[in-house]
């Protein structure tokens, strides 16, 4: 009996990582063989992200690639991108399934129909109607040395420069006895960071009851701190506006936490804010995460922020450089408004040039770089210890290797013998450009 084989391609989010591992379990369930997405395989699945038209390019860019260099195998595209525009991604010669996200994780169901060309070439469905859940556990993350873990799906926000609601659909939450059973047997399988992950995390726990109790993100993060094993806790994007006073005091309480928030900012403009249909205000965004800065010693931020949203001013794009000094955003990841068809945004009259968006993200990436080369300094200064997840043994160098702290920090380790995955109690002894330099204690 022929063993066939499969490789999948990423883009994007943490999301479509784990979900790109689910339905990479589903297929090894039915015997196909997992092989690098270099290697030849009887089928490659590409999951797509499309939050920018820049992402929307490299997917159709990564499936031409994939058929001219495996003009033969199966080719199916999922994920955002194929939800949003499928027949952009049906007309790339070549691609034999466009799957879209309310049945991304049943492909393992739909293959025996498509190797026998009995599928429709588009099967995009309502995301009001039904969307994929995950009911397996997967045992690894492969390729990675932290674990991702989906809690939610979907998203209720409706931001005017966003797509990512249509793409997901409403917000959904995964049941705790799923997320527990996941979190425990990664643990058990040797990962000691866990990424807890959704489209909009914050909302985790809307609709969802269990034993009478209506949950919530910090309910969860109380439990799920509360499971046996050595393995540190790290949450993935969150808007301010969950930053209640429940949430707060999970994340300053909960020694599992690590350290290291990043933030759903966007503008640090009220205006900018408001027309961008954000649920928070400046001044609450300053006073929660000021709060949070407070309870939480030595934390660090990253932050999503946009530069040129229409009509933003020479002056409102000001108050998003101060809005990184003030906050102290060592590592915001800037990225320029991108005009997608389709989104209220595009019909905001005022859009900012090309140009002028390209010098303000610039802009924004060097004030972030300021806080992020005072924080080390700080370190330097203090003598700082951390505790480095290894991510990298050099080749050249077998003892020196590289990670990330707690903090997110990246880190470069000088001496010892260690391996991916481990965690390494290290002294900050210097700094490297964008890296620290530490010693193993």
């Amino acid at each position: 009996m022929k063993q066939y084989s499969f490789a999948t391609t990423t883009l994007g989010c943490k999301v479509n990582l784990f979900e790109s591992g689910l339905i990479g379990h589903s297929l090894q369930n039915i015997n196909w063989q997992q092989v690098d997405h270099t290697d030849h395989a009887d089928l490659y699945i590409v999951n797509t992200c499309t939050v920018t038209n820049e992402a929307d390019r490299q997917a159709r860019q990564t499936v031409r690639r994939l058929i001219r260099q495996n003009p033969q195998s199966l080719i199916v595209v999922t994920g955002c991108y194929a939800q949003i525009s499928p027949d952009a991604c049906a007309e790339i010669p070549g691609v034999d399934l466009v799957l879209g996200n309310d049945r991304k994780l049943d492909l393992h169901e739909l293959l025996p129909d498509l190797m026998q060309g009995k599928l429709p070439p588009v099967l995009v469905g309502d995301l009001n109607e039904h969307v994929s859940r995950p009911q397996d556990i997967i045992e690894t993350c492969e390729g990675h040395t932290r674990a991702f873990v989906q809690v939610q799906q979907g998203c209720n926000q409706g931001c005017t420069f966003c797509i990512i609601h249509t793409a997901r659909g409403p917000s959904r939450s995964f049941p705790v006895t799923l997320i527990r059973r996941q979190i425990e047997r990664l643990v058990l399988n040797g990962y000691r960071e866990i990424v807890l992950c959704g489209v909009d995390i914050g909302s985790y726990g809307e609709g969802l009851e269990a034993g009478g109790q209506q949950y919530n993100l910090a309910r969860l993060l109380r439990e799920v701190c509360s499971l046996d094993g050595d393995f540190r806790l790290r949450i993935s994007s969150i808007d301010p506006s969950y930053l209640d006073a429940e949430l707060i005091d999970v994340l300053a309480d909960e020694e599992k936490i690590c350290p290291h928030f990043h933030l759903s900012l966007q503008s640090g403009n009220a205006l900018i804010l408001k027309r961008m249909k954000r649920r928070y205000t400046a001044e609450l965004m300053y006073d929660r995460v000021a709060e949070l800065s407070a309870r939480v010693p030595g934390v660090v931020f990253g932050a999503d922020i946009m530069a040129g949203f229409p009509t933003e001013s020479e002056q409102a794009f000001e108050d998003s450089v101060t809005m990184i000094e003030k906050l102290g955003i060592a590592f915001p990841h800037v990225f320029s408004y991108s005009d997608r068809p389709g989104v209220p945004a595009e019909r905001i009259p005022n859009q900012v040039p090309h140009v002028l968006r390209k010098q303000r993200t610039r802009l924004l990436i060097n004030a972030g770089e300021r806080v992020r080369d005072e924080l080390f300094k700080r370190m330097l200064e203090t003598c700082h210890k951390a505790i480095v997840l290894v991510e990298k043994v050099d080749k050249e160098h077998l003892h020196r290797v590289t990670g990330r702290s707690a903090e997110y920090l990246p880190i470069i380790v000088h001496g010892g013998t260690f391996e991916p995955g481990n965690l390494i109690n290290v002294q900050i002894t210097g700094i490297d450009g964008s890296r620290l330099i530490a010693r193993p204690v």
